[in-house]
């Protein structure tokens, strides 16, 4: 982690906001399939300084069919706000009716799934897929604008690939629908997560709106990849998916390095211990127990190989199979401490992984 007088200067930008829905902060937390559930959303709001939080990919039909698995995606709680449901699907008329279902439930936003590269979603023309499609795609998206009064965002790629960078022409056909921001992964769907994000092709967005607000997302981990996100995009704000699993900090670090110039450190072993215990509490009260543990194993390999826990013992969390046998390996984790440096000590920015291979077979 960088010190104070390494860091860069802030930027002295105006407040962000989704047309009537002001953003308590420029820092969003992105959909995260697997991992922006609502346990790991409510230890990011008790950490501060996210200003807006979407869930993972809302499959529109499942939702309007009550699927157990889309409840779980949508729970929520009071102190999980401002939240934004992201949905997907080809037809116009489920996502317009699923828009309205959310909108009866009270989230803050819809935001529309034009990003995901994942073979299962494109192929039935939802995801990146729609940006291979320009009149139906603007048409879809401005029922669900109208459909609705909360405001409605899209989330897309670059485009489908390097000969079709489709993302401005669709941003500004956007705003004159009425959405009311637009976030862009820098890269293209077929390049899924390789290479460097292109943020040229971010700003190219920007300059192809004249008013709503662009997000840039992609290879966001630190306050320093934060800034040059801004300053060479002029993006308004940024959201941040794997950066925020690697340091849930980050928001934090974030608000205050926009006010101040300065953040302070991550947390140290004990610090991410006590946030993991927490997560699984509130795993157990959204899942039960005997769903939870299976739930949460994802999630906990992150924790602990970041908290350079050892081999054996994050095995045995792996292994558990109840609450009890879970909280004993986190009892013997704690005693043990991390095998390498010291609990009290801030922990090193880690970097959590990408899917890989060709993205057709994801």
């Amino acid at each position: 982690m960088r010190t104070a007088a390494e860091l860069p200067v802030p930027p002295k930008l105006p407040p962000i906001a989704y047309g009537p829905l002001k953003l308590p902060s420029r820092w969003l937390l992105s959909p995260l399939a697997g991992f922006t559930n609502l346990p790991f959303r409510r230890i990011i709001r008790e950490i501060g300084g996210v200003g807006l939080a979407t869930t993972d990919l809302v499959n529109a039909r499942g939702l309007l069919e009550n699927s157990t698995k889309t409840q779980e995606l949508i729970a929520t709680c009071p102190e999980d706000q401002p939240l934004a449901v992201q949905i997907f699907g080809s037809d116009v008329d489920l996502m317009a009716r699923a828009a309205q279902f959310l909108e009866a439930r009270g989230v803050a936003s819809i935001d529309i799934n034009m990003g995901c590269p994942v073979n299962k979603v494109t192929k039935t023309g939802s995801g990146a897929s729609m940006m291979c499609r320009t009149d139906e795609t603007v048409s879809l998206v401005e029922r669900v604008v109208r459909s609705v009064r909360i405001p409605v965002s899209v989330k897309m790629r670059l485009g489908w690939d390097d000969q079709r960078i489709t993302a401005p022409r669709f941003a500004r056909a956007f705003e004159q629908v009425g959405v009311a921001a637009v976030a862009i992964h820098g890269r293209t769907r077929q390049q899924g997560f390789s290479g460097l994000v292109n943020r040229d092709g971010i700003k190219a967005v920007v300059d192809a709106v004249r008013s709503i607000p662009v997000i840039g997302n992609g290879d966001v981990r630190t306050v320093a990849d934060a800034e040059r996100m801004l300053r060479e995009t002029g993006c308004h704000g940024v959201s941040i998916g794997r950066g925020a699993l690697a340091n849930p900090w980050i928001f934090k670090q974030l608000v205050k390095w926009e006010a101040t110039g300065s953040c302070d450190p991550t947390g140290s072993f004990d610090d991410k211990l006590t946030l993991l215990r927490r997560q699984f509490t509130y795993a157990i009260e959204l899942r039960g127990p005997e769903r939870a543990v299976p739930f949460f194993r994802k999630m906990a390999h992150w924790y602990l190989k970041s908290m350079h826990v050892a081999p054996t013992l994050r095995n045995a969390f792996q292994q558990a199979h109840t609450v009890a046998a879970v909280e004993q390996t986190l009892d013997e984790i704690a005693a043990r401490g991390p095998t390498v440096g010291s609990r009290f000590e801030q922990l090193d920015e880690m970097h959590i992984p990408v899917p890989s291979g060709p993205v057709e077979h994801w």
